[in-house]
């Protein structure tokens, strides 16, 4: 008794600046990132109250920004890059938003030289020294690759279309760094993300919409949840006030084992490490992004002028250092993990009252623009509006 009469003693100050209505709220968003703030604008735009609360300092989950002590417009977790193929999910987030074009563009360290990632016609001319056309180029890949009869593995994909030394020059060994797995260890999604090209388009994505935020994520998303209807908390962790403000439904977006106390063990994340530095001068990449797939400890290293397009005397870049430990970024995509995430999501699809939506609620590796699209489907779940299933792919 005594033990609860201090937590509450300890909780009080927070607990008088709780956004109180006197009826409660029609949902309690746990969570401020897209998935959060994408559903509790569409709700409070129905008339729904709405309270959205995050652990976090702030709103917009890891696609945050924020000017740095140098006046660099950063991103604290890491480059987030705008695309998408999906008109609705672009004219959604165009209601909150100015964009300017961007079509990033990265290049990986191989045996010295900076070459264009994805693989395409220059990569494989200039690191080879060849003068190959993309005529060429396809019947190089052919004659270096390792057909399998059945693609199971992130290796399996690889080494199928660009044979063994493309792989272990490009792929391999950022794979290690990047998961703590060798590529034969993985699944085959993983890999297969990144395309290989025959031609020269030197882009990373090839989506319809290749854009960035006007003036920034974090105004976006401030432009977002500036309804009436909905009332922030951040630095709360839901669990700290669940029992003292009254809502009808809870939507979660943050991690589904979590929920529930990790009752058949922990799922599998890889967190990552930020490393950000800022130097004198007005450039300091030939591209947004560099890879290190041999060499270093870390990964990549992304410069955000290239990406924002800010124009400024001095540059901010980030580097990224996977780390086994710490908040969770990319679930392991293996079989053993996916099984036991089928136990988690048996319970949340039997849990009243709760929906379960985002990367971490669903163990996805989703990309921000299909994160927003699950999000708008569930709205629409949630509106009793009858939706097709919809493949994010």
């Amino acid at each position: 008794m005594k033990r609860e009469a201090v937590r509450l003693q300890k909780l009080r100050p927070q607990m008088t600046e709780l956004p109180l209505m006197s009826s409660g709220f029609d949902y309690l968003i746990v969570g401020a990132g897209f998935a959060g703030s994408v559903l509790a604008e569409r709700l409070a735009s129905e008339g729904k109250s709405v309270l959205i609360v995050d652990k976090r300092a702030h709103i917009g989950g890891n696609a945050y920004d924020r000017y740095d002590d140098a006046g660099v417009l950063i991103h604290p977790y890491g480059p987030h890059i705008f695309h998408t193929n999906s008109r609705e999910v672009f004219d959604y987030l165009s209601r909150f938003t100015e964009w300017r074009p961007y079509q990033h563009r990265v290049k990986a360290s191989v045996d010295g030289q900076l070459l264009p990632i994805p693989i395409n016609l220059d990569t494989v001319n200039q690191l080879y020294g060849l003068n190959l056309t993309a005529f060429q180029v396809e019947e190089f890949f052919a004659s270096v690759a390792e057909p399998a009869e059945k693609i199971r593995t992130s290796e399996d994909v690889v080494v199928s279309k660009v044979g063994r030394d493309l792989y272990n020059k490009f792929f391999r060994g950022y794979t290690r760094k990047q998961w703590g797995l060798d590529p034969s260890e993985l699944d085959a999604s993983v890999t297969a993300r990144v395309p290989t090209r025959t031609n020269r388009d030197d882009r990373y994505f090839a989506d319809t919409y290749q854009v960035m935020p006007l003036h920034g994520y974090t105004r976006m998303f401030e432009r977002m949840l500036a309804h009436p209807n909905i009332k922030v908390m951040t630095n709360t962790d839901y669990r700290e006030i669940a029992d003292f403000v009254p809502f009808d439904q809870m939507i979660y977006t943050g991690p589904v084992d979590a929920y529930f106390d990790y009752r058949f063990g922990k799922l599998p994340y890889r967190s990552l490490e930020f490393v950000h530095e800022t130097h004198p001068q007005a450039q300091m990449l030939p591209v947004g992004t560099v890879n290190y797939p041999n060499d270093y400890a870390y990964t990549r290293v992304s410069e955000f002028k290239h990406i924002t397009g800010q124009t400024h005397a001095q540059t901010s870049v980030v580097y990224e250092l996977p780390r086994a430990e710490g908040d969770p970024y990319y679930p392991v995509p293996r079989p053993e993990n996916a099984l036991l995430y089928k136990k988690y999501e048996a319970l949340a699809q039997a849990t009243p009252n709760v929906m379960f939506v985002g990367r971490l609620a669903t163990y996805k590796y989703y990309n921000m623009d299909q994160v927003v699209a699950q999000a708008l489907t569930a709205h629409r779940k949630l509106s009793g509006v009858k939706v097709l299933e919809e493949t994010l792919a």
